[in-house]
């Protein structure tokens, strides 16, 4: 489900992290590697994150890119053991669809928003800071087995 969230709080977080990163394929592979890395060590599985930050993280390289701009990887564990991934890019003007439909059979790209939508149990966009603009998915995100 893709909703257009302004002003909406989450719970306060347990856990924080938040880096720049450079609007480039290197800087989306950096982005998926950091993301898995920090949910291991809060003790929080990894693979489904993993799998949506680098669709988020392609996708502000690819098409939130401007140059001499970075864009920014969040990582939010609530109380509610609820992971919210936030990729906010340099570009406000260029928003994914509302509604994601597969591509054509044919088509090599266009396949990372039917991802995401599948594996977060919510996504949307906020705009702002002006000229930026926040891509966010939220999913359940309990404490692994092996941390409690």
């Amino acid at each position: 489900m893709n909703q257009e969230t302004a002003g909406v709080q989450s719970p306060a977080p347990t856990h924080q992290f938040t880096v720049l990163l450079s609007a480039t394929r290197r800087g989306a592979r950096l982005a998926r590697l950091l993301a898995r890395e920090q949910l291991r060590s809060w003790g929080r599985p990894y693979e489904t994150a993993e799998h949506v930050v680098a669709e988020l993280a392609n996708n502000a390289a690819l098409h939130g890119h401007v140059p001499g701009r970075s864009f920014r990887l969040a990582l939010m564990v609530t109380r509610t053991d609820t992971l919210r991934i936030e990729v906010t890019d340099a570009r406000a003007d260029r928003h994914p669809p509302s509604t994601v439909r597969p591509p054509l059979p044919e088509a090599e790209a266009g396949r990372g928003l039917l991802l995401v939508e599948a594996l977060a149990d919510r996504w949307g966009t906020v705009d702002g800071p002006v000229p930026c603009k926040t891509v966010w998915a939220e999913l359940a995100c309990p404490p692994s087995s092996s941390h409690r």
